[in-house]
């Protein structure tokens, strides 16, 4: 039995060079007040003054993911997702500082 191959178009968002706040919500499938709240929070620093003129990177992408998932599966609000990927990133920093040293 031959199983019809499917082909994926798109693009990575990861590349592109700037996101606007409504494609940042759509890649992450929120909602425009929660990324808002995630930039009152500190855990998004975008290029821009106010939301109608933002600029989101590949890394603020990223960021805005893992907390709208720590939002939706753990209930964790937006200051708790500022403390945790602040934990991880803390969390990385080590794990890279360990490595240095272990290669030594």
């Amino acid at each position: 039995m031959n199983t019809p191959i499917r082909y994926l178009a798109g693009f990575i968002l990861e590349d592109q060079e700037e996101l606007t706040l409504d494609d940042l919500c759509r890649a992450c499938a929120a909602q425009s007040e929660l990324i808002v709240d995630l930039v009152h929070e500190g855990v998004l620093a975008p290029l821009g003054a106010a939301p109608e003129v933002w600029r989101f990177t590949g890394v603020h992408l990223h960021r805005a993911t893992v907390a709208v998932r720590l939002q939706r599966d753990l209930g964790v609000n937006p200051a708790g997702a500022a403390l945790a990927l602040e934990l991880m990133d803390e969390l990385d920093s080590l794990r890279a500082q360990l490595n240095r040293l272990q290669g030594l």
